[in-house]
């Protein structure tokens, strides 16, 4: 057997015996998977934001930036960005502010602790459906509970979500109750890993709770502070099934946001590449402001040593 043959077969032996060969044949399925359900529909979807496309017809006509063009002047997509920036900027902070509140009232040893984080936790095991049907069922204009109690102490009966001037608001109620239990698990995880010491000096101090908690508490929560803020932010800027059960973008486009807009030009109006171009600008946006927000992070987060 000559030099080269014998080298070839060692090779290869080497190759057969190799952890690394091991290792890759058993991701090998997952690879495939994310692959063909990830990695592809991705390449694809840009091919498509350049496409004349209606997902019907097998011949798709190349249009270059048309479909990018057409949504600075669509005036539904306009107010898609408007009404997504004014919820992003509704829900983000009430989500905080209240978040950090029942997690700080939540933070003590008195009777019956457990029973009240249960119920504040149980919004994370409860479905969006159940959620939008919740709110449907209190926020009906005819037998509704909360315009039952309006009524009774003589206030005028509300729209709610067939209001164009209210059902945004109610969307961003709906979803800052849904999201409730996940900042108060954050913050209270967080609150319970500040060193006791530093809160006994500062009340050994004569400091009174709010100083402690201005000057101590916030400071040392920036850092779940910042996680959660990039979070809700990434997820109010894709909000869509709240709106989908509930309001369908209406009244009068009053709710109609950039991933509902995507979804009905795709879905109803069968724009498929003028869907993939909105999806890619909201990529874009979703990727300068999370970088801003972590920009921001590094010279405002306090980590502890």
């Amino acid at each position: 057997m000559s030099a080269p043959q014998s080298s070839s077969l060692s090779l290869a032996r080497r190759v057969r015996g190799s952890d690394h060969l091991a290792g890759w044949a058993f991701t090998a399925p997952a690879i495939a998977l994310i692959g063909l359900f990830s990695i592809f529909p991705i390449i694809w979807s840009v091919v498509l934001s350049f496409q004349h496309n209606d997902l019907l017809t097998p011949n798709a006509r190349w249009v270059g930036w048309a479909n990018y063009k057409q949504l600075a002047s669509d005036p539904v997509f306009v107010k898609a960005i408007t009404h997504t920036l004014i919820y992003t900027s509704l829900f983000v902070p009430l989500s905080i502010a209240i978040g950090v509140l029942v997690a700080v009232a939540m933070n003590r040893q008195v009777r019956f602790m457990s029973f009240y984080r249960m119920a504040v936790f149980i919004t994370l095991a409860i479905s969006t459906i159940s959620t939008a049907i919740m709110f449907l069922w209190l926020t009906d204009p005819t037998y509704g509970i909360i315009n039952s109690a309006l009524h009774a102490v003589g206030i005028p009966l509300q729209g709610f979500l067939e209001d164009p001037n209210e059902a945004l608001l109610v969307i961003v109620a709906m979803t800052v109750w849904g999201w409730l239990g996940f900042v108060v698990i954050i913050y209270l995880a967080a609150l319970q890993g500040i060193p006791g010491e530093l809160l006994e000096a500062a009340s050994i101090d004569s400091a009174s709770q709010w100083s402690i908690f201005r000057r101590i508490t916030w400071p040392l929560l920036s850092p779940a502070t910042l996680f959660l803020v990039v979070w809700l932010t990434i997820n109010a800027l894709q909000l869509f099934d709240e709106v989908y059960l509930t309001t369908r973008g209406g009244p009068l486009y009053s709710t109609t946001v950039i991933v509902y807009y995507l979804f009905d030009q795709a879905f109803n109006f069968f724009r498929a590449g003028l869907a993939a171009a909105a999806a890619y600008v909201l990529f874009l946006a979703i990727l300068v402001v999370t970088v801003i927000q972590f920009w921001l992070g590094k010279r405002l987060v306090h980590y502890s040593s």
